[in-house]
């Protein structure tokens, strides 16, 4: 679903009339999750429960997925297209406080390519393909249909915002939206390749391996879940040229799915932690690694029946 309702932009100004709320809820209608800002255009901090952290992270928090904090709560995570939870009595005190609306674009199956200043936006139209455009204050937002992760600084004034992370809603736009073409897709894959010989470390730090300790609310049996991770890992380490990250987004996405069904906990972040070696260990940096393997995992959870 793409942004195409006509929900009006709203003014950079406290709003206690609803046109936020109003705006918002117009968006959900269409299929596209959003949550509040406050003052700073930025998301609203964490609830008591998770204040410090002390949760754990998203969501209870303690795996990907979406945020189950009553309030506005994880920022992105908070996104919805609820509207008895927009509506909701607990989010009716920060929409009185809202500034302004933001979305998820990769719930929305979305990618905005930020483009900050005159310089950038005159970059895109030089190397990528018309799409829709939505004029912001120094710059302009690119949409393109069709999600991926999201990265700040992919170039110089320059950020892609799609997966775990949100953009402000400044309108519909204009122009007719565009399938996300590899263009924009490279400028996260430049990040994945692998170093010349020599420079892969010899040894990785220790992390976390899956067993039954940590999945005990697994209904898998362990050799079907070893096998298959067994496999991934092979698949990921196999990358040796390139293209590491995108194949460790691939298996995390594929072995997480698989554990829609369980009742939980599955055990997926200790999963999770050996992909990422898997990857680092064909020269994929780190936090690279790590926010592919997220991806694949908070894919998986928003696509479970």
């Amino acid at each position: 679903m793409t942004p195409d309702c006509r929900a009006r932009r709203p003014a950079d100004v406290d709003t206690a009339d609803g046109s936020h709320l109003r705006t918002a809820l117009a968006l959900a209608a269409a299929g596209v999750p959003v949550l509040p800002l406050r003052q700073g255009k930025v998301p609203f901090g964490n609830c008591r429960s998770c204040k410090g952290n002390a949760c754990g992270g998203r969501p209870n928090m303690k795996t990907a997925g979406p945020c189950r904090c009553p309030a506005p709560c994880h920022a992105w995570a908070a996104a919805t297209t609820d509207p008895h939870v927009l509506n909701s009595p607990v989010w009716a005190p920060v929409w009185r406080e809202a500034v302004a609306v933001a979305y998820h674009p990769g719930g929305a199956g979305l990618t905005v390519v930020d483009l900050d200043n005159a310089a950038a936006v005159a970059w895109a139209r030089e190397t990528l393909p018309a799409t829709r455009t939505v004029p912001t204050t120094r710059g302009e937002h690119w949409l393109y249909r069709g999600a991926m992760p999201s990265s700040n600084a992919v170039r110089p004034s320059v950020d892609i915002k799609s997966a775990m992370s949100y953009a402000r809603w400044l309108g519909p736009g204009t122009g007719r939206i565009a399938v996300l073409p590899a263009a924009v897709r490279a400028l996260l894959e430049k990040e994945d390749t692998t170093p010349a010989p020599g420079e892969v470390a010899s040894s990785l730090p220790g992390r976390a391996t899956w067993s039954r300790q940590v999945a005990t609310g697994c209904r898998h049996t362990e050799r079907y879940v070893r096998t298959g991770l067994e496999r991934g890992l092979a698949l990921v380490r196999a990358r040796t040229e390139s293209g590491a990250g995108s194949q460790a987004f691939g298996v995390a996405r594929f072995i997480a799915a698989q554990h829609t069904g369980c009742p939980g906990p599955c055990g997926l972040a200790a999963i999770g932690e050996e992909i990422v070696t898997a990857a680092a260990s064909v020269g994929v940096p780190d936090a690279y690694a790590r926010r592919a393997v997220a991806n694949g995992l908070e894919t998986a959870v928003g696509h479970a029946p």
